[in-house]
């Protein structure tokens, strides 16, 4: 009995101590909560940034042109819709401007698209500027631009006549001094129609203005409206030619310039309109390019070309196809790929193609343009550098180029018989190529003297009128097979077919 209270006041005791254990362990578990609901807040916190950061960064995407900062089509066009629809509760105007530099195309040509890009950047801040007194500019374009304008016709004429002083001033890039103009053309809602046309005509007073010889503005007129319904169908009827497979490629021969043996066949691309009869690729290639029809269009050109170039070989007739690459395709990052692609659907070798690409889009100073020459030339296909002499060509860069062979520019090859700097340029580009290890081919010409003159020079290869226009598949591959009769000027040779394969055409 004695042991009892002893064993009561040690029980006590312990009770005491786990209490506060307890207690302490409350304490540290309230604390560890605390700790972690304070980083989860400030996890949280940080999370919600990075997502705020990032739909800052996707709405920049969406809504801004990375090159000049400026607003895009979309964002302008939201603009629009906003300042029509305040226009027509108050009853006010509003202008829109279609601004387009006049000479531009040869800044890119000359000193490449890295000081063409420095114009771009310059014109996107000048035009910011005058966005400051109330205006809002956006980038729609290569070199096109929109200012909007809630005012009238006198406002509107004051906003053309500054964006033309500011954009004459000269703008320098690197070592040059770069002066460019532009032609601005302006469509006013409602007197000049209703919102879904005011783009189109104040494009089609655009051209009004540039017609009329540029650094100018002109206002929309009624007169305007045919070229903007002609331009609207040429572009629906292109889409649907192309839809529907109603272009043409015609070939012309590039010929052996010693054996008179056809090497290759340049494809050129042809539009037989239904009413209009034959349309220029000059005329719709550029509106393909503006309204985005150009990478249809060249995806057509290259299946096409391989196509033929399989009926060919199967007919045991053996030339390259030769196809020419814009500078939109050139800027494709899948343009390799979709080589490969069409040429193993039909089974033909990578080197049985020839991609032609202008001097000038060859020697663009871009990371894209050096990726497509690296890709197409690992895939083994036949590079050559087209208009040649044109340009301001880089001979540090040329040397890099996976490029097989140049074609001089017809230009110098047309004033070959008459002008002594017309041979002395000839015969430096042939020398030069001799040394590059190219080939060298020689377009446009049309006369035997000429024919003369650039097989003494050293020319590899010719093409023009004196061999043959441009025919269609079956044409040519008709006359390839003559037997020369019908065609004096060459001389052709059996060596052109593979031995012991059929060459018959049904």
């Amino acid at each position: 009995m004695l042991d009892l209270p002893a064993r009561l006041t040690l029980d006590a005791s312990t009770a005491g101590a786990l209490a506060a254990v307890l207690v302490v362990a409350l304490l540290a578990v309230l604390l560890v909560v605390q700790v972690r609901a304070r980083r989860r807040a400030h996890e949280t916190a940080r999370l919600t940034r990075s997502l705020q950061e990032a739909n800052d960064e996707l709405h920049q995407l969406a809504f801004k042109d990375p090159l000049t900062g400026l607003a895009n089509r979309a964002c302008f066009d939201g603009w629009l819709d906003d300042v029509v629809v305040r226009c027509d509760r108050g009853g006010s105007s509003v202008a829109v401007l279609f601004v387009d530099l006049d000479a531009f195309k040869p800044v890119n040509d000359s000193f490449g698209h890295g000081h063409g890009d420095i114009v771009l950047r310059e014109v996107g801040q000048r035009l910011q500027a005058l966005a400051a007194e109330g205006v809002r500019a956006a980038r729609v374009g290569g070199d096109e631009f929109l200012l909007l304008l809630p005012e009238g016709r006198d406002a509107a004429a004051a906003l053309a006549r500054r964006t033309l002083a500011s954009l004459a001033q000269p703008i320098a890039a690197g070592a040059h001094e770069l002066q460019v103009s532009c032609s601005i053309g302006i469509a006013l809602y409602p007197e000049h129609g209703s919102r879904p046309t005011m783009l189109a005509r104040a494009d089609a007073a655009m051209f009004a203005a540039k017609r009329s010889g540029g650094a100018s503005y002109a206002f929309f007129e009624p007169s305007m409206e045919a070229d903007v319904r002609d331009q609207l169908e040429l572009v629906a009827e292109l889409r649907r030619a192309v839809a529907d497979k109603r272009l043409e490629l015609l070939y012309q021969p590039k010929i052996d310039a010693r054996s008179g043996q056809i090497t290759a066949a340049e494809a050129l691309l042809r539009w037989h309109h239904p009413k209009r009869g034959l349309i220029s690729p000059a005329v719709f290639v550029p509106i393909a390019e503006r309204f985005g029809l150009v990478h249809a269009l060249g995806a057509w050109v290259i299946e096409d070309a391989c196509r033929q170039a399989r009926v060919w070989r199967d007919l045991g007739l053996r030339m390259r196809v030769a196809i020419n690459l814009s500078a939109h395709q050139m800027r494709r990052d899948d343009l390799a790929e979709q080589l490969l692609s069409a040429l193993n659907r039909h089974r033909v070798e990578p080197s049985q193609l020839t991609c032609e690409i202008t001097e000038s889009v060859a020697m663009e100073d871009t990371r894209a343009t050096h990726l497509a020459f690296e890709r197409l030339g690992r895939a083994g296909i036949h590079l050559s550098i087209d208009d040649f002499g044109t340009g301001y060509s880089s001979l540090s860069y040329l040397r890099q180029l996976p490029a097989e062979e140049l074609k001089i520019d017809r230009s110098f090859v047309k004033d070959v018989e008459t002008s002594a700097d017309a041979r002395a340029i000839v015969e430096a580009v042939v020398r030069m190529a001799q040394v590059l290890g190219l080939k060298v081919v020689a377009e446009g010409v049309e006369t035997e003297r000429q024919r003369d003159l650039l097989v003494q020079m050293g020319c590899d290869q010719l093409q023009g009128y004196l061999f043959a226009r441009p025919m269609s598949a079956r044409a040519l591959t008709l006359w390839a097979m003559d037997d020369g009769s019908s065609r004096p000027s060459v001389a052709f040779r059996p060596s052109l077919y593979e031995p012991g394969t059929p060459a018959s055409v049904a």
